[in-house]
């Protein structure tokens, strides 16, 4: 079995370029791929960061990117750390059979990654729903991943998102003066991320749902000083647990997911024997 570093640089999800470097490793027996995945990669500072693991792990990049100057600097740095770079669109199984040195073989057996895929997908939303807004706790420790974040962080939606690229997401809701599940603190496999927001924002975004399901709006739900005493207190609770934290302030679910994405590929890499 070789070993295929494969690298995906994209500047949004990077869903597209992961989806055709998994099905054009499939065709090649006797490969295993190691993903490094780089998302929303949208400055050189950024994309910096990724060469700098592309030349500690050689192996073969795929991007998509639009901006010109960072497809050049990208580019660039490959040659010269001596590793080839394709952008999606171009001729990926002829680019990796060069690569690799192997022949492409069209099997029926290639495909079963992709359907163990699917199924993966379908158990990671079944879990995902069981374990939505707090419930299921004690198989909290059998989750990818757990979002822990006051009201309206987008905590289901994003799960759900991760859900279907095959994640198991769990999501806990932060409540003042209500305990956390006290599994949550004790976990060992997930990834556990903070989801925080601006007070300002959130105060209109839960008056506008209150709106909405007709509810009364004087209510420490929409309180300035209580929604933002909420959210200092949610920030307090991962620095001190040391949970990495994403403000969704500006960002789209999709966004949001690709950093948790992100995060849970570098950890898998950190635990991966070198």
């Amino acid at each position: 079995m070789s070993l295929l570093h494969m690298h995906i640089i994209s500047d949004s999800t990077g869903e597209t370029a992961e989806t055709v470097a998994r099905a054009a490793v499939a065709q090649f027996e006797h490969i295993e791929m190691r993903e490094h995945l780089w998302t929303m990669v949208r400055t050189a500072e950024a994309l910096d960061e990724a060469l700098g693991n592309i030349r500690a792990h050689p192996g073969f990049v795929m991007y998509t990117m639009v901006d010109e100057s960072l497809r050049d600097r990208l580019e660039t740095g490959c040659r010269k750390a001596g590793v080839p770079c394709l952008a999606v669109l171009d001729p990926i199984l002829a680019a990796l059979a060069a690569y690799l040195g192997a022949e492409t073989k069209a099997r029926p057996g290639g495909q079963h990654v992709m359907d163990a895929e699917y199924f993966g997908r379908i158990e990671a939303i079944q879990f995902t729903l069981a374990h939505d807004d707090g419930q299921s706790s004690r198989s909290l420790d059998q989750a990818d991943v757990v979002l822990v974040g006051v009201s309206r962080t987008s905590k289901t939606p994003t799960c759900i998102y991760l859900a279907n690229r095959g994640i198991k997401a769990a999501n806990i809701p932060f409540v003042p003066d209500c305990p956390l599940p006290p599994e949550l603190l004790s976990l060992k496999n997930p990834l556990i991320v903070g989801l925080t927001k601006d007070p300002k924002r959130l105060v209109q975004i839960r008056r506008n749902r209150l709106l909405l399901l007709d509810k009364d709006q004087d209510s420490d739900y929409v309180d300035p000083t209580k929604v933002a005493r909420e959210v200092s207190e949610a920030r307090k609770l991962f620095d001190a647990q040391s949970w990495p934290v994403i403000d969704v302030t500006r960002r789209s679910i999709e966004e949001t997911a690709a950093s948790v994405i992100q995060l849970l590929s570098r950890r898998r890499e950190e635990h991966m024997p070198s």
